[in-house]
């Protein structure tokens, strides 16, 4: 029997990276699953076919999780087309990179808008009827800039880490019923990895145990199990996904 056979799956930022992976590999295991995409709709339309094509049942919304109105109107359609939501995996999240000096409150906020309070904005969307009927499986995506420290990503490894500690009390608060942990995904190649120049990206994988940059299928992966019963004594962790760049705890 397929793992998720029977789920709801709501990932956001669905449409690329990341997101399209995983939302492609829960389909793949049995779950019907909505996306959510930025502003990129073709993208999201082609995301949803493929998993049509797996004879699953999918919906797309637009929606900037930063944007409470927006949160909800994703959620309610999820609902209003596949029904509950058993399974959420939070992958939206935008990047960039600074100095100190170039930091400015906009950019600051925008980044802890969007990776951070999107991040609450999306659990707590979803969180009061799968407690309701005391089932859900949640995954969010943070990123190792959380777990070291990054002088061009201040803003960015900033959220990031609020993203592992929002993780840590809402597994602590959901539990028994509900489960929630996180993944701290290294470099991978998606379009997100392209902020850093080609040479530093070289390098960066030069750094790594492992010696390159993942894919998004492999953080994909990780995330499925996470989600899945094989991960059911699991709560409130922390796994990071990065080649050996970062040896937790």
């Amino acid at each position: 029997m397929a793992a998720f056979a029977g789920r709801v799956a709501l990932v956001t930022g669905g449409s690329r990276g990341i997101g399209r992976a995983t939302a492609l590999r829960l389909a793949s295991e049995g779950a019907d699953v909505a996306i959510s995409f930025g502003s990129r709709e073709a993208d999201a339309a082609k995301v949803i076919a493929e998993i049509q094509k797996l004879g699953r049942r999918a919906v797309a919304a637009p929606c900037d999780v930063s944007q409470p109105d927006q949160v909800q109107a994703l959620v309610d359609t999820a609902r209003r087309e596949l029904g509950p939501i058993d399974l959420l995996a939070h992958c939206g999240a935008i990047s960039n990179i600074c100095t100190h000096q170039e930091l400015t409150w906009e950019r600051w906020r925008e980044t802890i808008d969007v990776n951070l309070h999107g991040a609450y904005l999306v659990i707590f969307a979803v969180k009061d009827e799968m407690l309701e009927r005391r089932y859900g499986r949640i995954v969010m995506i943070s990123s190792i800039a959380a777990l070291r420290p990054r002088a061009m990503q201040i803003h960015y490894a900033t959220a990031k880490l609020g993203v592992v500690a929002l993780t840590r009390c809402c597994a602590e608060a959901f539990a028994p019923h509900v489960r929630v942990n996180c993944i701290t995904p290294g470099l991978t190649d998606t379009e997100m990895m392209h902020v850093l120049p080609d040479e530093r990206i070289a390098a960066i994988a030069a750094e790594t145990p492992l010696k390159r940059v993942g894919q998004p299928e492999e953080i994909a992966g990780v995330i499925r199990f996470l989600l899945s019963d094989e991960s059911s004594f699991m709560t409130g962790q922390t796994v990071s996904v990065c080649g050996g760049r970062v040896m937790l705890p």
